[in-house]
């Protein structure tokens, strides 16, 4: 294994001291990548290893724009942006839109910087999960982003993995006020997954009563 590898996997296991101890033998592994090509700050994101994200940032970690979005950091997105206008509608090199990035996890201000530079809130993963910006922060439990995609116009009868539509993942986590503004905003409650689950009996799986006694005044079966 080598001196990367490693480094990733001390952020993989969130040990702060072997990641500290590891920049200060080499400061140019804050901006290492894998052999994905995903960067060391993006793989303390995806690993939820936020203290570690941070010393990576403070190290002067190299961003490219689907790092500086996932990371939230959007004086970094900006100035990334200004050198390449079109970068908005970028995918990772894992396949997952920018804006989707900044959405699932959970940074509002960068997703709608984002779409005022002309992403399109809408763009589908290309790396066959089918995620958007809306499943992301649907799934993520973000309210305000969700409120924000929707009025906006992200799609809240969207289909992907296993037929599930935002309002089916909403239901089966039982985030019950983005159910509520999915309905307001048209979500198809007779939907179900391709095995025939409604958002009803998701939630009555998953035990969220509250989220079944919303649906269920709502007519949904």
């Amino acid at each position: 294994m080598n001196e990367v590898e490693t480094f990733f996997d001390y952020i993989r296991a969130g040990d702060l001291a072997r990641v500290v101890a590891g920049l200060e033998r080499d400061p140019a592994l804050a901006s290492a990548r894998n052999a994905s090509g995903v960067s060391a700050v993006l793989f303390a994101v995806y690993s939820g290893r936020c203290e570690i994200r941070d010393l990576l940032l403070a190290r002067g970690a190299e961003l490219q724009l689907h790092d500086a979005a996932a990371a939230g950091d959007l004086a970094g997105l900006q100035e990334l942006l200004a050198s390449s206008p079109s970068g908005a509608c970028a995918f990772s090199p894992d396949g997952f839109p920018v804006v989707a990035l900044a959405a699932v996890f959970g940074h509002l201000k960068v997703v709608q910087f984002l779409a005022s530079r002309g992403a399109d809130i809408n763009a589908v993963s290309s790396n066959g999960t089918g995620y958007t910006a809306l499943t992301g922060a649907v799934a993520s439990g973000h309210l305000a982003i969700v409120d924000w995609l929707l009025q906006n116009g992200a799609d809240p009868n969207y289909r992907y993995a296993a037929g599930y539509s935002p309002l089916l993942t909403a239901a089966a986590n039982g985030h019950l006020e983005i159910v509520k503004l999915l309905v307001s905003a048209g979500a198809d409650l007779t939907a179900a997954t391709s095995d025939g689950k409604s958002a009803t009996a998701l939630a009555t799986e998953r035990n969220h009563p509250e989220v079944v006694t919303f649906l269920k005044s709502r007519s949904a079966t």
